[in-house]
């Protein structure tokens, strides 16, 4: 699966290059794989994860499973627990999205401690009430937990497709950059939390997240 990691000093650069980067099975253990081997390190670390192309990430990936089959009610479990985990990652945590987020994916994009939006191109957008969809008790949290509620409402009922100016207005994202300066402003917010200490990251995020991580099914007690 076309997800990459590269090391710029202390900071894990994750680029998803695999076309509309949906979400399945395989992207999902590919993204789960490089956090495992990140959690390893010891010292400073961030991490920052971006697209190639088009799309951050385009959802789940209903071309290869029917909606409610056992495989989608399986990745849609996964997605939830792999957002729970992003949530409390001990280290800080940058989405750069360089393109649409819709769905899945702009809920994905949500579980990360900052967010930079490329100006020019790309919509963030929950747009499940377009196709059919309703977002469950989780999916609903995600966004309550990380947008205003009123813009978390009308994302949810109207799928409104935010361009980066708008959802920087909104409290959606927290940054918008130029294309050539999307990545670069990314791991320089990045590489300036490397110097916090870890162990008090970990904490805070747990006291922040904490329950809503173990709402998505990410059971952090364990470790």
């Amino acid at each position: 699966m076309a997800i990459t990691l590269t090391r710029h000093d202390d900071v894990g650069l994750l680029t998803w290059s695999d076309g509309e980067n949906r979400i399945n099975h395989d992207s999902l253990a590919r993204l789960n794989e490089i956090l495992d081997e990140l959690e390893t390190i010891e010292g400073p670390l961030a991490l920052v994860l971006t697209g190639d192309g088009k799309f951050f990430c385009n959802g789940l990936d209903l071309a290869r499973f029917e909606p409610f089959s056992e495989e989608y009610e399986s990745t849609f479990r996964e997605l939830q627990r792999t957002i729970g985990r992003v949530l409390v990652f001990p280290a800080y945590t940058v989405a750069a999205v360089n393109g649409h987020a819709f769905a899945g994916g702009a809920l994905l994009a949500c579980a990360f401690d900052y967010r930079v939006m490329r100006e020019d191109r790309g919509y963030w957008c929950v747009n499940e009430v377009e196709i059919g969809l309703a977002l469950n008790e989780g999916m609903w949290s995600i966004l309550a937990n990380r947008v205003p509620r009123a813009t978390a409402t009308r994302a949810a009922l109207t799928a409104h497709r935010y361009g980066a100016p708008e959802a920087l207005a909104h409290g959606i994202i927290d940054a918008v950059a130029s294309v050539d300066q999307l990545v670069s402003h990314a791991l320089a917010i990045a590489q300036s939390a490397t110097s916090f200490d870890r162990k008090a990251i970990r904490y805070q995020k747990r006291v922040i997240h904490g329950d809503e991580a173990q709402h998505l099914g990410f059971d952090f007690l364990a470790d």
